[in-house]
């Protein structure tokens, strides 16, 4: 089933990769890579996200596209297009497997081979933006995706942490993975920073706040922004709704905007 087609260039009309990274599971990085694929697209990009948490696929639930199937086409396989405009195409394991119960028990070379197929035999066509959504740790999977991305000179990557110093711990190891594989660290976000009230839309920091921007400030490194811990996004995400489209008075929407702008002005930068 993976076996290894003639290396193509399938990237070759994507103009920025970029990475969404954490040494910690359970920060909402998919979360992250989803509303900002959305805020990306609102600012009329195109856009795709490559799922490479091969053991917890959660990005095709989030954008309810759970139960379509992935097809080949001469390039190799057809990503899985979002809604009628099909700005937004998604790959994911996810999309693989015959039943969603699956458990994927793989050892570390089978689980490499996939995420190098995914690289190179994807035909994503053209887009602004592949935003790779990638699993904890810093482990077999992350080494293999970066040097599989590394010949298409990925932008960057985004960490993502929750405010509590265990969680900023993880992360202040991804930056050292980052440096060791040389991969620019774009900026950090740090996401359930406080808890919305769907009753008063007061926020209360209930997980405590700050250590993702002095982890940045410490590293030298940009810091992107916080993201509440809002039950408007919970629900757009458990019901693959568009956030960014259904609720821009939550305050969670200026704070995935403002992430998305800074990336937007990084690559104009970039490009001047």
């Amino acid at each position: 089933m993976f076996s290894f087609l003639p290396e193509r260039s399938n990237l070759a009309g994507v103009r920025h990769i970029l990475l969404v990274l954490s040494g910690k599971g359970g920060v909402g990085k998919s979360t992250i890579s989803s509303q900002l694929a959305l805020s990306l697209r609102h600012a009329g990009k195109k856009v795709g996200i490559l799922d490479v948490d091969l053991c917890g696929p959660s990005i095709p639930r989030m954008f309810r596209v759970q139960d379509n199937d992935v097809h080949q086409c001469d390039s190799g396989w057809v990503p899985v297009f979002v809604g009628q405009e099909q700005s937004i195409s998604l790959m994911s394991i996810g999309f693989l497997l015959e039943r969603p119960d699956d458990a994927v028990v793989w050892r570390g070379p089978k689980k490499n081979a996939l995420i190098k197929q995914f690289v190179t035999d994807v035909a994503w066509g053209d887009l602004d933006f592949l935003i790779v959504d990638t699993p904890p740790g810093t482990s077999d999977e992350h080494i293999s995706t970066v040097e599989a991305l590394r010949p298409y000179k990925p932008l960057g990557a985004v960490l993502v942490t929750t405010p509590q110093d265990v969680s900023v711990g993880d992360v202040r190891r991804e930056l050292t993975f980052c440096k060791k594989t040389g991969l620019q660290v774009l900026g950090i976000v740090e996401n359930m920073s406080g808890f919305v009230c769907p009753h008063c839309s007061e926020c209360t920091n209930i997980f405590s706040k700050g250590g993702g921007e002095e982890l940045a400030k410490h590293s030298g490194v940009p810091f992107l922004g916080c993201v509440p811990l809002d039950p408007q996004l919970s629900q757009s995400l458990e019901e693959g709704k568009d956030f960014i489209q259904e609720f821009p008075k939550s305050p969670a929407f200026p704070a995935l905007s403002h992430i998305a702008q800074q990336i937007l002005d990084g690559t104009r930068q970039q490009s001047s």
